[in-house]
């Protein structure tokens, strides 16, 4: 059985490279980035911040778009807006939502186009 072996067989550490992320990623916060993408790992809150990346829409017109209740689509909504994902603004009876701002669109829309592109090298 020969298999192909995905670890070092020998410790050797760069140093500096260590030295250099780690103070990088100790002015971070990735706790806060893993909430994102936690948030996002569901498959109904992709759904739906997909369906965001077309602009401002009601909570009812969600539900309908991704296939669920007004109640499960607000429920997650309310979910990504908490999050900073997805913002809000009710205007009389309805209520509108859409993403909270530029980076978030590219964050999904590059989680597409990769996910689409490795349906393409399979």
């Amino acid at each position: 059985m020969n298999k192909e072996k995905d670890v070092c067989e020998i410790t050797c550490i760069n140093e500096e490279k260590v030295v250099s992320i780690q103070n990088k990623l100790s002015k971070e916060n990735p706790f806060e980035v893993a909430k994102i993408f936690k948030a996002l790992s569901d498959e109904t809150r992709i759904k739906i911040a997909y369906t965001l990346l077309g602009g401002e829409l009601c909570v009812c017109d969600v539900a309908n778009i991704v296939g669920a209740t007004t109640a499960t689509a607000s429920h997650h909504l309310r979910l990504l807006k908490n999050l900073g994902i997805a913002k809000y603004r009710k205007e009389g009876k309805l209520v509108y939502y859409s993403l909270d701002d530029d980076h978030v669109k590219q964050l999904i829309e590059v989680a597409f186009a990769h996910q689409r592109e490795g349906v393409r090298n399979e």
